[in-house]
């Protein structure tokens, strides 16, 4: 899923105060540990996923395996904390704006 501008603005104002639900653990990423981001994506949809402190382009790889396996999107990532998102597939609680052009001035 592609997310625009406004959009992802819009789900980084709602992660704020979220916690990381999942932290991932010495043994890095294990079906175990995509299991239950699965679970939490299914239940909360928005989700923050605690990342440990490993090289800049090992946590990139960790984070898009996280993306690809479990079809979810990115939008944001702060130090070792990653906001991930995706919508279920009935319903949704997040109203993202449409996308569209920006309000002209």
């Amino acid at each position: 899923m592609n997310l625009t501008a406004r959009q992802r603005q819009y789900l980084r104002s709602e992660a704020h105060h979220l916690k990381p639900v999942v932290l991932l653990g010495q043994h890095g990423l294990t079906e175990a540990v995509l299991a239950e981001i699965e679970q939490a994506l299914e239940t909360h949809e928005l989700i923050k996923v605690r990342v440990p402190g490993v090289e800049r382009d090992e946590k990139r790889e960790i984070i898009d395996a996280i993306t690809s396996q479990t079809h979810s999107t990115l939008v944001q990532t702060v130090g070792h904390v990653a906001v991930l998102f995706r919508p279920r597939a009935s319903y949704s609680d997040f109203n993202l704006p449409k996308p569209g052009k920006a309000p002209q001035q």
